[in-house]
């Protein structure tokens, strides 16, 4: 399980527990992230992915985690055997707009290094995406145990701006792919339909009701349940 940005392995929530009932989790920190090391420049290529990560499995990934799962399932498809994505993309493919993201994911670096990690993380959960998560689901707390640094880098290093975009290579995955976004969460909704389209017919779309952006935080319950319905069939 791999999670989003200014997050931890420790911020999957209730979600987590319901998985857990039956299955072995790895929940892993991401790069720059909790208590992972430094961050992997070229994730594809890195001949520890596989260590880092956590080995053969079916991999679950929340925006910036599917981003990683996506760049893991096209380098290592032997690992990869089952696939889910949550508010997730294959990346900028317009050559301006990922120059422009690149240029304000620069500016979040050198926020957060301005300002500290409590504060940045306070502005982050107050951006419209992240609305609908109230204080009991937000892991505020948890997010602040990041540190400045790690989080400068992980966006330098890792944000939407630098990955390459992946939407011409989507079709070479061949295991199976569910892509989940919440029903109110109208851009990733969109994004998911396309993810669909772009991998073929061994990837499905589904819409989790009553949640946002952060539809395994905001309804956890509704995710599981099409998480849990998904495996019984993939």
């Amino acid at each position: 399980m791999l999670h989003g940005f200014t997050q931890t392995s420790n911020c999957w929530g209730p979600l987590a527990g319901d998985l857990a009932t039956d299955h072995e989790l790895v929940l892993v920190d991401a790069p720059g992230h909790g208590g992972s090391g430094g961050v992997l420049a070229d994730l594809e290529k890195s001949a520890s992915l596989s260590g880092a990560v956590g080995g053969s499995g079916t991999y679950l990934g929340y925006s910036m985690g599917g981003r990683t799962a996506l760049h893991l399932a096209l380098a290592r498809p032997d690992l990869v055997e089952r696939l889910i994505l949550i508010g997730a993309t294959g990346g900028i493919d317009d050559d301006h707009e990922r120059s422009d993201r690149r240029a304000a994911d620069e500016l979040l670096a050198d926020r957060v290094e301005a300002i500290g990690v409590d504060q940045f993380v306070d502005e982050w959960l107050r951006q419209p995406l992240f609305s609908a998560l109230d204080e009991n689901v937000a892991h505020r707390t948890e997010r602040c145990t990041n540190t400045a640094v790690g989080l400068a880098r992980s966006l330098r290093t890792c944000g939407t701006g630098t990955q390459r975009p992946l939407w011409s290579e989507l079709n070479q995955l061949e295991m199976p792919v569910l892509v989940l976004a919440g029903a109110s969460d109208a851009k990733f909704s969109e994004l998911g339909t396309r993810l669909c389209a772009s991998i073929g017919t061994n990837a499905s779309f589904a819409a989790v009701p009553e949640s946002g952006h952060s539809a395994h935080l905001e309804n956890p319950t509704g995710t599981a349940v099409l998480i849990r319905g998904w495996l019984g069939r993939s």
